[in-house]
């Protein structure tokens, strides 16, 4: 798939959404990517996941691992493809862990899957814990890359879309001046 065919897909689901959003980054932004209104159709997140896999195909991963909420469709679908075992983590007073007697092995290859990347904060708790567990992170897959190139994390990066949606912190956005009313879309309280 083309990177144009990619946004058209996203567009004709309905996963670019206008508005005032309070991203999870506690950013405040005009523009949200919901990445659940594609996945929803398995025929779509398996064409998705295939682009992603092709880019990792040489890199032998074990474990697919993505954070709760919006890396565990794309984790499974990911894992699948490449036969390998699909896990997630979740916020447990306030830390990303792997629960419900998951666990990694000392040195297994390990491929971080996202939904969307904006400050890369997410994504960086995950590489961080599965470093702990012993994993060996090989690289991230993400579908969309809304950091502007921002999001250094120090692995392998790979999006589908690379998206410039601008993000204001909350005491310089213009929406909050106009008074439109903020949503937060987000799943961090998950």
């Amino acid at each position: 798939m083309t990177g144009e065919e990619i946004k058209n897909l996203f567009s004709s689901c309905g996963a670019l959404l206008e508005g005032h959003f309070r991203l999870t980054s506690g950013k405040h932004s005009g523009r949200y990517i919901q990445c659940a209104r594609v996945l929803q159709y398995p025929e779509y997140a398996e064409k998705l996941c295939r682009v992603l896999v092709e880019r990792f195909q040489n890199e032998k991963i074990q474990v697919v691992v993505g954070p709760a909420m919006g890396g565990i469709v794309l984790a499974y679908e990911l894992a699948r493809l490449l036969k390998a075992r699909a896990l997630f983590m979740e916020r447990e007073e306030g830390s990303m862990l792997l629960r419900r007697g998951f666990n990694i092995e000392p040195g297994e290859r390990v491929l971080i899957a996202e939904d969307v990347i904006t400050t890369g904060g997410s994504v960086m708790e995950v590489l961080n814990k599965v470093r702990d567990y012993g994993g060996k992170v090989v690289g991230v897959a993400v579908l969309v890359d809304r950091s502007r190139g921002k999001a250094n994390l120090g692995v392998r990066k790979e999006a589908l879309l690379n998206i410039n949606i601008h993000a204001f912190s909350p005491d310089k956005c213009i929406l909050c001046k106009q008074g439109v009313p903020l949503v937060k879309p987000g799943s961090r309280k998950i």
